[in-house]
Formats: C-alpha cells, structure tokens, sequence
C-alpha cells in the first residue's frame, strides 16, 4: 500500500484501542450527545468529505462516512484522537492565518472540547428529535464542482508493474472539434485519479493534483482560455510499492471542467509561475535544511494563492512579501506541512503587488530519523522526481491588476491575452512534482 493511501487509513482506523487520555477544558460534567451536540460539527466540519460520494482530493478519499450515528459511534475514539492532535480536518496554515483564505478546515476549540467529552462520557446517542435538518452536500453525478460542461478521459490505459515504485509518463490528448468545438473559458476545474498510486498529474491547460489537492475553482470573473485544437498534454507520476502482484493500473482517470457560459464577463487572465528550490543537497540526518527562492513582479498585479510542494521529508513553508516601499507581509506560513495533504491556499481578498514586489518562499527539510516518513535518514538527498527525492516548489497563483473586460461568447482581442494564456504553462517544464 503506497503511503498516501495508507496514512488516512492509518490516522483513523484506531477502533480497538486503549481508553483515552481526552485532555479537555470542557466542564467535567457535560455529557454532550450526538444527535445534539456531536452531529452539527459533523456536518459543519466533516461530512463533505465523510460520505459516501465524499471529495476525492488528489487521490484522498474519507475512508468512511460519517452521516448517521451508527456509521459514527465505531469510530469515536479515532475521531478524538485526531481532531485532539490536529491531524483532521487537514489544514496545515498557521493559527495566525485563520480567516485569510477560502475553504479553511478548522475546528473551533470548543468544537473539539464537544468532540472529545463526547468520547470520553461514552459517546452517548441522545435524543433523535434533537438532531438539526440533514444538510445538503454539494454533489451533481459525484463532481463536487456541480455537473460539467466537459468530462475528458485521461488517453491511455497504463499498468505500472510489479518491479516499479516510480515512473513517470506522458500522454497527450488533442481537443478536437468533435471534444471542444469552440475555445472556452475555464470555470472549474476537478481531476478524479483512478486511485492513490496515481501520485500527481500535470495536464496543461488544467493545471493538475497532488495528494490532497481540492478541486480548483475560479474567483467570479477569473479563468483560463481553453483552445479548440490545443494538445493537452498529461503527465502522469505514478507511485506504489514495488514488489510481486503489486501491479496497478491507471484505467478511470479523468478531468471534468466547467465553463463560463456566453454573455458572463472575464475580468482577469489567471496566471502563475512557480518558484522553484533547485539546488537541494539535504546532509544525511539534517532535521532542519532549508533553502529559498524569489519572484519580482514586472507589472502591478494581484495574488490569489500559493501552493507549495515537498516530498515526504517537506517540513514547512513560508512565504514573505517585500513591497517597493520596503513594507513587508508574511503571505503563506505551513508550519507543519504534510506531503499526503497538499493544499491550494486560495486568498479570500486577493493580494496587491505593485511592480517591483519581490516575493520570498523559503521551504524546510526534515532528513533525520525524528521524520517518521523519511525512507532513508542516512541518504544524502538531492532534487529529483522519484517520491523518494525532494522537490521544492511555491507555485504562485496572480492575475494582473489591470482588469480586462472580456464577454463569453463575443470575439476576442488576443491583445488581452498574457504572453502565457493559461496559469499553467510552466508546469510542464518543471520537471515533475
């Protein structure tokens, strides 16, 4: 089982344990119930994911549903221990940071109190009438982005063998009239992998998943053009456990996209560029290695997100902005980052970068054997595309500042168009994630 697929199962499945040690500020006496208390943080907090056609996020699927209490009382004591060591829900920004970007994952600390006195009173059932309405999950034909405009299978059916632990291939795919009879504009975006040993893909023009990755959707008025007769090219990295009968293969992977409709307006061209750490020569045992990267900005523009990108012995991240007038902001601070939950942190207000702001990502490395997923501690470890390697990556999401106006469905003036048309042009040439 490759790690991605195994470390959820492993963080939950915890049924037969020893009783807990819950550590709780919460009044001794409080005997919180599920259908009252326990049931609202389900479906506030947990069950987008915890359902049955719950999100596949890069490869990540809940391993259970959490709707009802019978699906949820096995689970209770698994629920309070990583919810009380902030493994779930996998968010990995700073405290600090909470409220600055869109699709947060936070409990709130009396959540958690509720969660934990609730295990440790014997996780009682309670009242059924006092249970709130059902809610209703965001799904249409199991895509969490609503139902598509166009579903694209990925173009060839691949065994990766027993004997291999990585590899990486490239397929390409030609959007035909008879697929996309006119250019479009990208709305959202959502990849659904066969499963887990599918480690990442890069699709130009899609943009791509790693572990973790949420589906990607546009601020109102943002997107990518997406050209009737451009060659999407798939770069699939697959990773597993080598061995015999461990062969896999890659037969359902697809990417479902929605569009602008005629007559809606594109205000801003997404745009990226990744900031890359290239020279990585991490000492054996080194619990602390770290290096950095810088972006300067040639025009006035508008962040709207980071992503950054390690392997298993990624520690954190941070990013740092330094203005024309010397003023400084931290943008992005992971102080524990998780290689199985990757995440695109979205800005709910985008960030204004005049011309000349320089933008500072410094990435750590943890090579010792305190890593418990480090697979060599010995090794001297290099940038390089297997798993096994590193990677050092902050992948910057910016409009311009200026605004286009732009109308679906009208003819385009390519002079509103960005030198590279969509924000994922440079993927491909980043040598793999």
């Amino acid at each position: 089982m490759t790690r991605s697929a195994s470390s959820l199962a492993v963080a939950l499945a915890l049924i037969a344990l020893p009783a807990l040690a819950v550590n709780t500020t919460a009044d001794p006496g409080a005997k919180p119930t599920f259908f009252e208390d326990v049931l609202p943080i389900l479906q506030q907090k947990c069950q987008d994911c915890h359902r049955p056609d719950g999100l596949n996020l890069g490869g990540m699927v809940a391993p259970m549903s959490l709707l009802t209490y019978d699906e949820v009382r096995p689970w209770a004591r698994s629920i309070a221990r990583v919810v009380e060591s902030g493994e779930m829900p996998p968010w990995h920004a700073a405290e600090h940071q909470r409220g600055a970007f869109v699709d947060e994952r936070y409990l709130e600390p009396e959540q958690v109190e509720t969660l934990l006195a609730w295990v440790r009173t014997g996780a009682p059932a309670g009242d059924a009438a006092d249970a709130p309405p059902p809610v209703e999950l965001a799904s249409t034909g199991g895509w969490h982005i609503g139902e598509p405009d166009l579903v694209l299978k990925q173009p060839v059916e691949y065994c990766v063998p027993d004997a291999v632990e990585d590899e990486y291939q490239y397929f390409r795919l030609t959007l035909t009239e008879d697929l996309l009879p006119e250019d479009r504009w990208i709305k959202a975006v959502e990849f659904r992998p066969t499963g887990s040993f599918v480690h990442h893909i890069i699709a130009r023009h899609l943009g791509g998943i790693a572990p973790g990755y949420q589906p990607k959707v546009y601020p109102p008025g943002h997107g990518a053009l997406l050209e009737t007769g451009s060659e999407i090219t798939w770069q699939m990295h697959y990773h597993k456990e080598p061995g015999p009968g461990t062969e896999v293969c890659d037969t359902d992977t697809y990417v479902a996209i929605r569009f602008y409709q005629p007559g809606e307006v594109i205000t801003h061209v997404a745009q990226g560029d990744g900031l890359r750490v290239r020279d990585i020569q991490i000492p054996p045992g080194d619990p602390d290695y770290s290096g950095t990267s810088q972006y300067t900005f040639e025009e006035d523009s508008y962040i709207t997100g980071f992503n950054p990108h390690m392997h298993l012995r990624g520690k954190a991240a941070k990013v740092q902005a330094t203005f024309p007038d010397g003023s400084q902001r931290l943008l992005l601070d992971v102080p524990r980052y998780s290689f199985d939950w990757q995440h695109h942190y979205t800005y709910r207000e985008p960030v204004f970068a005049p011309k000349g702001t320089r933008v500072d990502l410094t990435l750590w490395w943890d090579n010792s054997s305190e890593n418990p997923h480090n697979p060599d501690p010995t090794a001297t470890v290099a940038f390089g595309q297997p798993t096994t390697a590193e990677m050092g990556f902050g992948f910057m999401k910016y409009v311009k500042a200026e605004p286009v106006h732009i109308v679906v469905g009208e003819p385009l003036d390519p002079g509103m168009l960005p030198e590279s048309d969509t924000e994922t042009e440079q993927s491909s040439a980043e040598g793999g994630r």
